[in-house]
Parts: structure tokens; sequence; C-alpha cells
């Protein structure tokens, strides 16, 4: 049996969090209290703060118990044809609290890029500041995978944005996601707000197996032991006697993604799903899964890694 790394465990820790958020610290709608405050009144056990170009590590609600993730959103602007064009790498940055290379308040400049390869230097830097990183929103980026899948290091991508779907109906589900993992790189998905208007936050998330606190929560990302969602929970995902079987809150659909058109689906009939299974041939190198709830909401497993 292999078992996605968010659900092993016996008695494990489910933590709720959001890693993509701005206040009015950048250009969000909020405070920096208000954003924290909402988060906590909707049950989110840890938050990463992502302001553009500004690092935080600070609660801002400190009577509350929420963790707070350091960490900030780098942005570097590729050519584009023309002034109102968009055309850029966005880059979430997320670290440890002890021994990260960065400071409180510590700002920086966007930053004019032609390719990934002129990028990787400024990712590289990221790293060896013990920040780990997240490629953000491709649709709404203007990249296509061929622009952005060179870029080394990243051990997440955004497959939900909030924002973005809220805005211009795009990053909603996990586009280009399967054609990197198709091509055997080990990349995982998270589901992010990216709020700026405050109805934009705490609509898309990442379930955690992680106790609660900083290091166990990176260290948890970084090995992609959690699922992402904007509803549906998701209890079990494994491959087991040549099944791929996956558990999950009552859903009118669940699709198998393994990079290969086209996408098994296992629709409810007339009472809702609460799992459902797929065959897993041998020239799979992964699968994963998404859960589809009666009002729409989504949730993602992440891959299981079928191959070396």
């Amino acid at each position: 049996m292999i078992r996605q790394q968010a659900f092993i465990g016996e008695g494990r820790t489910m933590l709720k969090g959001g890693l993509h958020c701005h206040t009015t610290r950048s250009d969000g709608l909020g405070t920096p209290e208000e954003v924290v405050r909402l988060h906590v009144a909707n049950q989110y056990d840890f938050l990463a703060i992502t302001d553009h170009r500004f690092y935080n590590f600070k609660n801002y609600a400190p009577d509350t118990d929420i963790v707070i993730i350091p960490g900030m959103e780098m942005d570097y602007n590729l050519p584009a044809p023309g002034p109102w064009c968009r055309h850029c790498y966005h880059i979430l940055c997320l670290g440890p609290t002890e021994g990260n290379g960065y400071a409180q308040d510590e700002r920086f400049e966007s930053l004019k890029v032609n390719n990934a390869q002129e990028c990787q230097p400024y990712l590289d830097e990221i790293h060896a500041r013990n920040n780990l990183t997240i490629y953000a929103h491709p649709e709404w980026s203007s990249t296509p995978v061929e622009e952005f899948r060179d870029l080394q290091g990243n051990f997440a991508m955004e497959i939900w944005n909030s924002g973005c779907v809220m805005e211009t109906d795009c990053d909603k589900d996990a586009a280009y996601w399967d054609v990197l993992l198709r091509e055997g790189r080990r990349i995982y998905g998270v589901a992010t707000d990216d709020g700026h208007d405050m109805k934009q936050h705490c609509n898309g998330w990442v379930m955690v197996n992680a106790q609660k606190n900083v290091p166990a929560i990176l260290n948890a990302l970084r090995d992609g032991a959690f699922y992402s969602s904007t509803g549906p929970e998701i209890y079990d995902f494994y491959v087991d006697g040549g099944q791929a079987v996956v558990r999950c809150s009552p859903a009118r659909r669940v699709r198998f993604h393994y990079g290969y058109s086209p996408t098994r689906i296992v629709d409810a009939a007339e009472e809702p799903l609460t799992g459902a299974t797929n065959p897993v041939p041998e020239y799979y190198n992964y699968i994963r899964a998404s859960v589809i709830d009666a009002q729409g909401h989504t949730a993602w497993t992440n891959p299981i890694f079928l191959k070396d």
C-alpha cells in the first residue's frame, strides 16, 4: 500500500491554513489585525501574511492562538507587448521563525527579468535564506507552463487562487499542474486566497498533517503532507492492490487525474459519494484525486508518486 503523506499516522492532527493573503501593509483592503481575526473566526490554525515585497513574522492579533508563518510575495516582471499587459512571475516565500534570512518589515523592489533563467538566481537567494517557495497564479500571470517549468526549487504551485477566480475566472482548477507531474516533476498543489478585498479571504485553504508550530507546518508542506480545499474534506487517499482509493465527505463527483486524457470521473447516483476507486495501470507515474460537492466546491489531493 502507498498512502499519500497527508493521511499517514493514527490520530493525526489536520490543521487548516492560509498561505497567501494581503493587508494594508501592501495593497490589501483589510488591516493586518482585521485579516488575522477574520481567519481566526473561520477556524484557521495558521496563516502566512504575504504582502508584496514586505516580509512579516508578526501576529497582529496576539490574543489569538493562530500560528503566523513568516512570509511575503515577491514579483518579477517579464517583457510584455504593451503597458496594459500583465506578464510576470509571482513567488510566495514561507520561512521559519528562527534561522530565517529575512527580517521583520524588510522591503524589496519589484524586479525585471527576461526569462526563467534570469529569475533563477533570485529564487536561489530566497532558498538560501531558508524560505520555501510557491509559484503563484500562473494563468493570471500570463505564464503558460513552458515559461515557468524551468524555475527550480518551488515545492508547490497554486492550483486554486480565490482572488483570481473571483476577479478574472482563472487559476481555479489546477491549470498546468498535470503537465509538470506527467513530466516527472515532484511539485505539490496548494489552494490559496490571495485575498485583497475582504470577501476574497477564507475561500481556499490547505489542510496540513502536522503539529501546530511553524517548523512542523513548514516540514509538512515541503513533504506534501497536506491537501487543498474550497469546501470538501478528504479523509484518505491511497493505492492498494492496483486500485487508487479516496475517502471523502459527501460529494457529487470524484475525479482521478494521471496526466493523460480522459480524466476518470465517478458521479454520485441516488446517494452522495463518500469515496471512489480507480484502477492504476502500470504506465501511470502518479495519480491524484479531486472531490466536488453538491455546491460545486472542490478539494484536491496531492499526488501519489508511483515511480522514482
